[in-house]
């Protein structure tokens, strides 16, 4: 009985927090952070279902989490420009008159003029994209450590070109300064908390789906494809098209956490998406605890914490120890803090010679 209740009131204590615990207890600064830190969440949701589940260690995510940010910080810097003195339909982003631009658009610029076209883009955009590399990577059955370097040489591929397009993406500083979020303005307090308020929903829909999917047949034939995808082969399954369907769901997740990462902070650049920041989406993930929704979001808020705090402090060595705590979560503890309570219940439980519980 106890056990029927157990997901919906697990839900439900999640948004009494972070819907009403949370915004009355921290300050408008903390709040913000917090905020930040969701997104991070965000990414981790899809990480849980893409290698938690399905095997696939994705330490590309900065790419797709990238183009989420960079599309709606494109469309932000627009509708400032147009809402500027002397802007309107057309006008130039600030940092485009600086660096100059040609005195034109980038016609790849125009769509993202249209509000619509913009919020479609920050998860379409990434979705396809995925899409396309995962249908080439596991038709070739690429996979393992070949998949994880592809992912890392995709994340720095985009951050190299980001850096080298100043004129247009705003180079090494990228999309900074945006002053409104779809007409309110984002110097205003009470907006900031309404964008958290949009964070934390949309977190809370994003793992009811993934548990949905991990509950689903889909999500058993997920397992099953990562541990034995041969023996799923031969029961007439394609492996190749289950997989796909995990990545482009975990990029769609990753897009729109960048798409929300811009109101709550103000800038999206090349330096959060390249390898580092797509490596500390899996460490969040793997601390607290990959195959478990809860554990991962916890462990993403917690990592991002801890870097916040400590990176200030130890510039030099944060770098190290966040690769320490990946090495001994991966390495010592598979399962992640999450696994932990279940670690030490079995090392306490005596066994019979058999394996039956004495």
């Amino acid at each position: 009985m106890l056990e029927r209740f157990r997901v919906p009131g697990g839900f439900a204590l999640g948004a009494i927090v972070l819907l009403g615990i949370a915004p009355l207890a921290l300050s408008d600064f903390r709040l913000s952070l917090l905020a930040k830190y969701l997104c991070y969440a965000i990414v981790a949701v899809g990480v849980s279902l893409a290698w938690g589940r399905g095997g696939l260690l994705v330490l590309g995510q900065g790419v797709f989490f990238g183009l989420g940010g960079y599309a709606m910080a494109m469309h932000l810097k627009l509708a400032d420009a147009a809402a500027a003195p002397g802007g309107g339909p057309g006008a130039l982003p600030d940092f485009m008159q600086l660096y100059g631009s040609g005195g034109a658009l980038p016609w790849w610029w125009k769509p993202f003029a249209n509000p619509g076209f913009a919020l479609a883009a920050t998860v379409l955009l990434p979705m396809a994209v995925a899409a396309l590399l995962g249908f080439f990577i596991f038709r070739r059955r690429v996979k393992g450590a070949y998949f994880a370097i592809l992912s890392q040489a995709m994340a720095a591929a985009l951050s190299i070109w980001l850096v080298g397009q100043q004129a247009t993406t705003g180079g090494t500083n990228g999309l900074t300064d945006m002053q409104g979020f779809f007409g309110y303005s984002l110097d205003d307090p009470v907006n900031q908390r309404m964008v958290y308020f949009i964070i934390a929903v949309v977190l809370l829909l994003l793992m009811a789906l993934a548990r949905q999917l991990f509950v689903s047949r889909y999500g058993e034939l997920l397992i099953a494809v990562r541990d034995s995808e041969e023996r799923v082969r031969f029961l007439g399954y394609d492996p190749a098209n289950v997989k796909l369907v995990a990545y482009v769901v975990a990029a769609g997740m990753a897009g729109l956490a960048g798409a929300l990462f811009v109101p709550a902070v103000g800038i999206i650049s090349p330096a959060l998406i390249g390898i580092v920041p797509s490596i500390g989406f899996v460490i969040g993930a793997a601390v607290g605890g990959r195959a478990s929704l809860v554990g991962a979001v916890l462990g993403a808020v917690a990592v991002a914490w801890a870097q916040s705090t400590l990176s200030d402090e130890f510039p030099a060595a944060w770098t190290y120890f966040q690769g320490l705590l990946f090495i001994v979560a991966v390495g010592f503890l598979p399962g992640g803090l999450a696994s932990l309570v279940t670690v030490v219940r079995n090392r306490r439980t005596p066994t019979t010679r058999s394996g039956e519980t004495a």
